[in-house]
């Protein structure tokens, strides 16, 4: 009997896994992401970057694989907000990263278990320009994350794209690497002097949390330029998008899609609130 499959298990992880980066300090992220409902823990990442570090529940415990959750995760966190996501994440066959830039398509790429390239080599340099890379010597070296190497795994490839966005800030904490079970990863990051617990503590705290910090800073991530003509055209988009979009995820009972529409439907409609409630000059 083959014993490939049980070694490149290990070399992955036999559980899936997942980190979220955002170029964002850890406060602007953590309000954008209560919403999501989910248990994670949050840390600084760099100075102009944060690691969220979920707890997994969804692909632990459900049929939703790990991939779709966080494809609908970062989307749901990037979609409005002035800063992009990148998820990173793994299971026992597979690992990739996802890409999500503001109303933009996500772009992402894919490598089998055992670092076999299984992407579109475009993807790499959408990704170099929505982060602002180097055209020659970042895209060289994400270029050779898609060619074949046989001395590099889906866990190594996921290192060597970490080591490019080194040059971009980002700055994982020792022993926040991708293919670690998620404990492990939670463990890690919880006993961080900075790390913050994001729970899901309803809409109501939710929207009274936006509502607090737009009063602020007029400047909420998901109201940038509120009060403004283009403002009243993001939220009536976030609230034409988010209704279809959260539709079409029950239907295919997709929470991550859910979860990303219905942020897009209620940040619309509290925009769109805001707005009608603003004094005018």
């Amino acid at each position: 009997m083959s014993t490939e499959k049980p070694q490149a298990r290990h070399r992955t992880g036999a559980t899936p896994g997942a980190l979220l980066l955002c170029r964002a300090d850890p406060d602007s992220v953590a309000q954008a992401a209560h919403p999501l409902r989910e248990r994670m823990l949050l840390t600084r990442a760099g100075d102009d970057w944060s690691v969220l570090v979920p707890e997994g529940k969804p692909w632990l415990h459900g049929e939703e694989p790990v991939d779709r959750v966080l494809t609908g995760w970062a989307t749901a966190l990037a979609v409005g907000a002035p800063w992009p996501v990148l998820a990173l994440w793994w299971d026992a066959d597979r690992a990739g990263c996802t890409l999500a830039s503001g109303f933009r398509r996500p772009v992402g790429y894919v490598w089998l278990t055992d670092g076999t390239p299984a992407g579109e080599d475009e993807a790499m340099r959408t990704f170099a320009a929505r982060l602002g890379l180097d055209p020659v010597l970042d895209l060289q070296s994400l270029d050779q994350l898609t060619k074949p190497d046989p001395e590099a795994d889906a866990r190594s490839r996921l290192r060597g794209l970490l080591a490019v966005l080194t040059r971009a800030g980002v700055a994982l904490p020792t022993g926040l690497t991708p293919g670690e079970p998620a404990d492990r990863l939670r463990e890690i990051a919880r006993v961080r002097p900075d790390a913050q617990q994001i729970e899901w503590a309803g809409w109501r705290e939710a929207v009274r949390a936006e509502l607090d910090a737009v009063d602020k800073s007029r400047l909420g991530p998901w109201m940038p330029w509120s009060g403004t003509p283009r403002a009243r055209a993001l939220a009536l988009t976030q609230a034409a998008a988010g209704l279809p979009l959260t539709t079409w995820g029950l239907r295919r009972r997709s929470g991550g899609w859910a979860v990303a529409g219905a942020l897009l439907l209620a940040h619309g409609t509290l925009g769109l609130a805001y707005d009608l409630a603003r004094p005018r000059d």
